[in-house]
């Protein structure tokens, strides 16, 4: 899961600073998705939750989550890409 998107491409397709959408798919176990919203709050330095909805799958092993926080810049974004490859699992970021 090294495939990052290309920062020029981030910034010809978004305005920041503003909100920036991130997709986190991964084991419906061991609290995915409160480490998924942990890993963009401290990367983004932030002691407030950003905005986030998740799904389980039909058969509730899987949990999408997709949060929303507010970033500055794209490096920004790519920092928070690559902190959430590390949060253990995950399956899927987009």
């Amino acid at each position: 899961m090294n495939n990052l998107p290309d920062l020029e491409l981030l910034e010809a397709t978004h305005s920041f600073p503003g909100n920036y959408v991130f997709k986190v798919i991964g084991t419906a176990e061991d609290n995915f998705m409160g480490r998924v919203v942990a890993a963009v709050r401290i990367e983004l330095e932030d002691s407030v939750e950003p905005a986030f909805s998740f799904r389980k799958t039909s058969a509730e092993r899987h949990v999408c989550v997709t949060i929303e926080p507010p970033v500055e810049s794209g490096e920004q974004v790519l920092a928070i890409y690559r902190r959430l490859q590390e949060v253990d699992g995950l399956v899927m970021l987009l």
